[in-house]
Formats: C-alpha cells, structure tokens, sequence
C-alpha cells in the first residue's frame, strides 16, 4: 500500500513541476505579446491622431508652374489633433505615381505646423506634360490625393 502512495506522490510531484516549467513558458510569451502590442498602439495613436487635407483649388491654375518655377505647389492643412513637423521627412509624395524626393515644406500661417494651420509642399519637378495629373501625400499614414490638369 506503501508504494502506491510513493508512486501517486512521485507522479504529483512531476506533473506540479511540468504545470510550472509550462506556466513559466507562457508567461514569458504573453509578456512579449503585451509589450509589442503596446508598442504597436503608440504607432497606431499617432496615426489616428494625424489627419490632413488639402486645400488647393485644381481648377484655380495655381497648383501647378505659378511661380514660373515647374513647380507644384499645394496646400496642405492640418486638421488632426495634434501637430505635426513641417518637414519633407514626415511627407511622403507622388507625382503621377512616381515617387518625388525634390520636396520642400513651409508653414504659411504660423511658425509651426499646429492643428489648424496651413503647410504649402513644393515639388520641384522639371516640367511636366500638359493633361491631367495626380498628387498623392501621405503624412503619418494619412494620404490625401489631389488631381489637376495642366
């Protein structure tokens, strides 16, 4: 009878020590699981936070050359809730589909880009053809597209 009890406890002992070298293993993957999505929710609040829109008027000739320059100037307003960094790193830009690394920003009402106010984007772009054409800006993972005609 004796060693049934020894052979019932040895087999309690060794499943307790089994549930605890897999509690451990779980708890350190939930920890790693929380930790990235606690990351990821910092990114995703800053993109929710972010919301541009573009103001330029296609149909005013002024998006296009109104410097003389070939340039293509549009403006850009903040509309989110909170305020955003009026550099052509925090601005991504296509031109007809290509992307355009010739970009310069510039805050038009205000020192900084603050919810509320208006950024004007010049794209240098060296000529481009007469006929309809299509901006795409795309600021903290909000894009926005404009569509003129030369």
């Amino acid at each position: 009878m004796a060693s049934v009890s020894t052979s019932h406890l040895i087999l309690f002992i060794a499943s307790l020590i089994i549930a605890a070298s897999v509690a451990g293993t779980f708890m350190s993957g939930v920890e790693r699981l929380s930790g990235a999505l606690g990351d990821r929710s910092i990114d995703v609040s800053g993109d929710i936070e972010t919301d541009v829109e573009i103001i330029s008027d296609p149909g005013s000739g002024a998006v296009y050359n109104s410097s003389g320059n070939d340039n293509v100037t549009v403006l850009v307003k903040n509309t989110g809730s909170t305020d955003l960094q009026a550099t052509k790193d925090q601005i991504e830009v296509l031109l007809d589909g290509k992307y355009q690394s010739d970009v310069s920003m510039k805050v038009v009402d205000g020192p900084a880009w603050s919810v509320g106010n208006v950024a004007r984007v010049n794209i240098s772009t060296g000529g481009i053809s007469d006929g309809d054409h299509r901006v795409k800006l795309t600021v903290n993972g909000d894009e926005e597209v404009l569509e003129f005609r030369t």
